[in-house]
């Protein structure tokens, strides 16, 4: 039944997981599909293969800015 409402009226996507200050994963309130922007920017259905280059891309992402933080700190 919640395909069908989203089917009529359209998705209500909102922001399930930021990755990074660009990329973001979104989740529809009434059915649950999700959707994430590929790297041409692209709005996407959010597959297991995409899933796992996000998690690798904010794994980069949050390492690169606690080494920006740590030499913040370092040099004030």
């Amino acid at each position: 039944m919640k395909n069908v409402v989203c089917s009529l009226i359209g998705h209500d996507f909102k922001v399930s997981k930021e990755i990074t200050y660009h990329i973001k994963e979104y989740k529809c309130k009434r059915c649950g599909e999700e959707m994430t922007i590929d790297a041409n920017g692209e709005f996407v259905p959010l597959t297991a293969k995409l899933k796992e280059i996000n998690r690798v891309l904010n794994n980069v992402h949050e390492k690169r800015l606690e080494r920006g933080r740590r030499l913040f700190m370092v040099n004030p």
